[in-house]
């Protein structure tokens, strides 16, 4: 195994372990993991190639689903659904009436 794909194995881990803190201290790791995602993928395809580097992209993208899709919004400008009222719109009003 190359040294490539070992830094990604360990990129997996490490982003693995930042999900499973609170989210208040997920920030710092999950932007830094975030910010090291293109450069691990590039040296991933330099070694292995497009193919590999491709499927690593649609991994890497998989795991950071939601914050890129937050920041996407942010940079179109639509409104940002924030969780806590969201939760609280939802113990207000029932889902489903019961009738």
């Amino acid at each position: 195994m190359s040294a490539a794909l070992i830094a990604g194995c360990l990129w997996v881990l490490v982003a693995s372990l930042t999900a499973m803190l609170p989210m208040r201290r997920q920030y710092a790791p999950g932007i830094a993991l975030l910010t090291g995602a293109p450069v691990l993928i590039g040296w991933i395809g330099v070694a292995h190639g497009p193919w590999v580097a491709l499927a690593v992209l649609a991994a890497a993208l998989s795991m950071f689903r939601r914050p890129l899709i937050h920041l996407a919004r942010r940079m179109i400008g639509l409104a940002i659904s924030h969780p806590e009222a969201s939760a609280q719109a939802s113990e207000e009003s029932p889902r489903c009436p019961c009738p």
